[in-house]
């Protein structure tokens, strides 16, 4: 089995094996292992929704749990590597599945597709257009970004707004750009993540740095 294959193989089943979800494995130059970590998530009863209660987070403690069994998970199964970190997501957090959007429904997120829009592609936006922007929305009877028909769906909207520069002063008649929306499907993404964007007024994520635990074998 290969060398790769192993480490993931045992990241994994530690992981879940203590209760957490899996979100990402890096192996970075220097001999660096990323694990990523959070805690499962349930969707929340409409009581905790009215509260406006946040998502758990996961604890530096969390993190410092995981890394002492993997050090040894590690160990037993001989993958080589140099240092270990083990942290929450960033506010850039991947969305991996179903589950990733239905959490993150009605966040800001980037996409990419694998391939263009191509003829499905309609309004101002190019065909040849891969990433995108926008607000994340569960729609009913949404079309694929080809144009295919999709039962249930996904779709991010969003406004070609330009940007404004600093002091610049903004008429109030000025008409707001019309809102675009694409439709796809999860097969159809390269890539999906929460949009870093950062508030420093105080913006309120669900997926802010918890802690990093860091271990050598």
């Amino acid at each position: 089995m290969a060398l790769q294959q192993t480490v993931e193989q045992t990241v994994v089943a530690t992981v879940k094996g203590l209760g957490y979800d899996l979100v990402e494995i890096e192996r970075s130059a220097g001999g660096l292992l990323r694990v990523t970590i959070d805690l499962p998530w349930k969707a929340p009863n409409s009581e905790a929704v009215a509260a406006g209660l946040p998502d758990a987070a996961v604890t530096v403690e969390d993190c410092e749990k995981v890394t002492r069994q993997l050090q040894f998970a590690l160990e037993v199964d001989g993958a080589e590597y140099k240092r270990l970190e083990v942290s929450s997501p960033g506010i850039d957090r991947p969305l991996r599945n179903e589950q990733d959007f239905e959490r993150f429904a009605g966040e800001v997120i980037d996409l990419t597709l694998k391939a263009p829009m191509g003829a499905a592609a309609a309004g101002q936006v190019s065909p040849t257009r891969k990433k995108f922007r926008g607000t994340l929305e569960r729609v009913e009877g949404a079309a694929g970004a080809d144009g295919s028909d999709s039962v249930r769906g996904w779709q991010i909207v969003w406004s070609e707004e330009p940007k404004t520069k600093p002091g610049q002063k903004v008429s109030k008649k000025r008409e707001p750009a019309p809102l675009q929306a694409l439709g796809f499907r999860l097969d159809e993404l390269r890539d999906a993540r929460l949009a870093p964007i950062v508030d420093f007024k105080g913006r309120k994520t669900k997926t802010a740095k918890a802690a990093t635990g860091n271990g050598q074998d």
